[in-house]
């Protein structure tokens, strides 16, 4: 089965290195694409209507408290965009995980996060605290991601945030679908409260 191209019908990418991406693709391979990208990322997102950083931060601010004091981990935080819509919003305490080293350092000669670490969410211990009872935690995906990248199709991706929900882990406290996430495309955002 050939893999599907996962940025294909997004003007935004097309012609780009991450046009390279491929549902599927080895880990490395995709960090080689966005390592290539990063210096250049900020520049092509600005020249058209990306707006999914803003809509993310714009979730994440209606569910935390005090801005000087809440702590922030943004997970898959590339050049830190996100970081940048956050500190608009008065955030400051905000550090980035990324697996994309080239992305990272990008968002260092920024100054955009507090700490930058460069890994994969996954099975591995990460060097960051335990998210702590009441804190929230906020995923943002294309809407199309859910129907056509294999580990999210087929209601997978749901599944899994349900499971987290029944064994008391967190509790969904919003779901919104957001139109022109990139230029065409819409997104959904889920925002769970951590319980334990």
């Amino acid at each position: 089965m050939h893999a599907e191209n996962i940025m294909a019908g997004l003007p935004l990418w097309e012609n780009s290195a991450l046009s390279q991406l491929k549902d599927g693709m080895a880990a490395d391979d995709m960090v080689a694409c966005y390592d290539s990208f990063a210096e250049r990322y900020d520049e092509e997102t600005a020249k058209r209507d990306y707006t999914g950083p803003r809509l993310c931060a714009e979730a994440l601010a209606k569910w935390l408290g005090d801005r000087k004091t809440s702590r922030i981990l943004d997970v898959a935080a590339g050049t830190g965009l996100c970081a940048m819509e956050l500190r608009k919003l008065r955030f400051t305490l905000i550090d980035g995980l990324d697996p994309s080293q080239g992305s990272l350092d990008y968002a260092r000669s920024k100054n955009r996060y507090d700490k930058y670490i460069c890994d994969f969410i996954g099975a591995n211990r990460l060097d960051i605290e335990d998210a702590s009872a009441g804190g929230y935690i906020c995923i943002t995906t294309r809407n199309v991601y859910l129907t056509t990248v294999e580990a999210f199709s087929g209601g997978k991706l749901e599944a899994a945030m349900m499971e987290l929900q029944t064994k008391g882990f967190w509790e969904q406290v919003s779901i919104e679908v957001v139109p022109e996430y990139h230029p065409g495309v819409d997104a959904v955002i889920f925002v769970f409260k951590v319980l334990r």
